[in-house]
């Protein structure tokens, strides 16, 4: 599958599937062949892999697993996939200096490659490799997560709105 830019149509004609390019840390949202938006994100800072543990962001084809968070304020915390009732802002970072900011929504993804993101010791899933909101003050535009793709609170809700469960993303160089 991999190299292969289009998921299939869907009942209701062709597809919406995302593209997350790692070499320009951009997300592209398309419905067949028409780009509908772009969007600057922030990959694994550890670079591109699969294994568990790596920190890096896994490639290939996946499939949103699962859309928490729906009606969520801006900057709402995530901890565990559940809200905490926190609004992230300056204060709370520095009560808790190294937690790992998700915010606001996570599309939490699958791998659909056997033995390559799916399963075993690579299975994207079970790594919790999300997209989601991360705070303003995080840069975007280079690798700097642990591996989730990062993206602004905004951007995040807009990109939430318009995909659902199984809507197939594809990470590549």
């Amino acid at each position: 599958m991999i190299g292969q830019r289009r998921s299939e149509p869907d009942s209701e004609g062709a597809a919406r599937w995302v593209l997350i390019e790692l070499g320009t840390q951009r997300l592209h949202l398309y419905q067949a062949n028409r780009l509908l938006s772009s969007y600057l994100v922030s990959s694994g800072r550890n670079g591109v892999g699969e294994q568990m543990g790596s920190g890096c962001t896994p490639r290939g084809w996946h499939v949103i697993r699962a859309r928490i968070g729906a009606n969520q304020p801006l900057g709402a915390v995530f901890v565990g996939r559940r809200p905490t009732g926190e609004i992230y802002s300056p204060a709370l970072a520095n009560r808790y200096p190294g937690r790992d900011w998700i915010l606001t929504r996570i599309l939490w993804l699958s791998g659909l490659e056997q033995g390559f993101n799916r399963l075993g010791s690579v299975d994207s899933m079970r790594r919790f490799i999300y997209i989601h909101g991360a705070p303003a003050n995080v840069p975007l535009g280079l690798p700097a997560s642990k591996g989730c793709i990062r993206m602004g609170n905004a951007d995040v809700v807009e990109l939430f709105e318009a995909v659902s469960v199984r809507t197939r993303v594809l990470i590549e160089r």
